[in-house]
């Protein structure tokens, strides 16, 4: 499958495109997994997002990436982490993985980064470096623990 891969700070967001990941962060954080939460939460204009379109130019998976201070006082953060059904199981999350840790390297410099993972994600992000660093916890109803991948 050939992806439109974006990198854009928030200013430099079209209309459409902030529409387009606000409207898959809510299909999936939201409506999918039934978790009523804050998902503007003041952080996304201090962020980069990272924006996969498909050839249609549809929009099926994106993240944002969260300098240092931010999210976590001492690390970097990769987070709000969605694919859309439309690609699960075809290595778009894989991609979009990858894509993220790259992306963080180049703007923010090589360091470790946290993320926020849904439980049941934890293999998943292990496959990448990202190792358990906290108990489990709850968010919004869903089980999370925090994950941190060194450099």
């Amino acid at each position: 499958m050939a992806l439109i891969q974006i990198c854009k700070a928030f200013h430099e967001l079209t209309p459409d495109e902030l529409y387009d990941m606000l409207r898959l962060r809510s299909e999936v954080f939201v409506v999918e997994q039934n978790c009523v939460f804050p998902d503007m939460d003041d952080k996304d204009q201090l962020c980069h997002h990272i924006l996969f379109y498909n050839e249609d130019r549809v929009l099926v998976a994106t993240s944002r990436l969260v300098p240092a201070g931010i999210a976590y006082p001492d690390m970097m953060s990769i987070g709000r982490i969605v694919t859309s059904q439309l690609v699960r199981g075809t290595g778009v999350g894989k991609e979009l993985v990858e894509f993220s840790i790259g992306e963080c390297f180049r703007l923010f410099g090589k360091g470790p980064i946290r993320i926020g993972a849904q439980l049941y994600a934890k293999e998943f992000y292990e496959r990448f470096g990202f190792e358990q660093s906290s108990e489990v916890y709850d968010e919004d109803g869903i089980d999370h623990i925090k994950m941190e991948k060194q450099v």
